[in-house]
């Protein structure tokens, strides 16, 4: 049996707990991800004793009606998806995250403008920044189709929103088809797993791209006081990995070198997906 409780505990309304740094605050995201990733393990399918459970602190404002001052220590871009629920993917609750949603993670003008205004108006308590996309992301996966059968991108030509949403996404998925080709060959796009491998090494792009150029953004007025980060949420596994680095988050490259060094190993680690080993 797994079991999710929430605790509220009226008389401790005031003891919320602020992230001291930035390493703290990243540790609380990955720590938080690792207890829901461990509440289903394979060798408690077939058991009826096993039993788990994870807890949540809940922050329901000042008794006698007051409302709780707005303290978030994370601001967290991700996908709308319905699958993808941000506090619970890292073990979070009321008031801890910052939280914008948007199809395929993109970063808009509205996004940007949200984020802005969290690290900025709540810079007392935030601590990073992370944008988090997910496997079989719907939104990479129109883009792709798009890429791979241009006729289909006439299914958003009449919607300009949709298709702006597709054309952002359109940069990572051109980037990830260069280096598949790149790192396994010319013929690596007739490979029964190459749509999927696009698809999967696209979302991971898109996510370290969108990082790169959040902290970009804001670089000159942060001064290095607040982290930016990535990672990419496994549907399956609800685990939260980052690029080469394996479970967790990870700081997006500084520049053309890193990227290529980073697509590099993300390619070839979708080698299995190809049938290459």
């Amino acid at each position: 049996m797994i079991e999710i409780i929430y605790r509220y505990d009226p008389r401790n309304h005031a003891a919320k707990r602020l992230s001291a740094n930035l390493v703290e605050a990243v540790r609380r995201l990955v720590e938080g991800n690792a207890r829901l990733a461990d509440l289903v393990r394979e060798n408690d399918l077939d058991s009826t004793e096993a039993r788990r459970a994870v807890e949540f602190e809940l922050d329901l404002g000042v008794p006698n009606g007051g409302a709780q001052v707005q303290q978030p220590f994370g601001v967290v871009l991700g996908c709308a998806d319905a699958r993808v629920p941000v506090e619970m993917i890292f073990g979070q609750g009321i008031n801890e995250l910052f939280v914008v949603r948007v199809a395929g993670n993109v970063i808009g003008s509205e996004c940007l403008g949200s984020i802005d205004y969290a690290v900025h108006h709540f810079s007392d308590s935030v601590r990073v920044v992370v944008v988090l996309g997910h496997s079989g992301c719907g939104a990479v996966s129109a883009a792709v189709d798009a890429f791979l059968s241009p006729s289909s991108y006439l299914d958003f030509a009449s919607s300009f929103p949709l298709r702006s949403i597709v054309d952002r996404i359109l940069v990572a998925v051109r980037t990830a088809s260069r280096k598949l080709e790149e790192v396994h060959g010319q013929d690596v796009t007739r490979k029964p797993g190459y749509r999927l491998a696009l698809i999967e090494l696209s979302v991971m792009i898109n996510a370290a791209f969108g990082a790169y150029s959040i902290r970009e953004e804001l670089a000159r007025s942060l001064r290095g006081s607040i982290r930016v980060v990535y990672g990419v949420y496994d549907l399956a596994t609800r685990r939260v990995t980052a690029g080469d680095e394996g479970v967790g988050l990870a700081e997006p490259p500084t520049g053309p070198e890193e990227f290529r060094d980073l697509l590099q190993a993300a390619a070839a680690a979708v080698g299995p997906m190809l049938g290459v080993r």
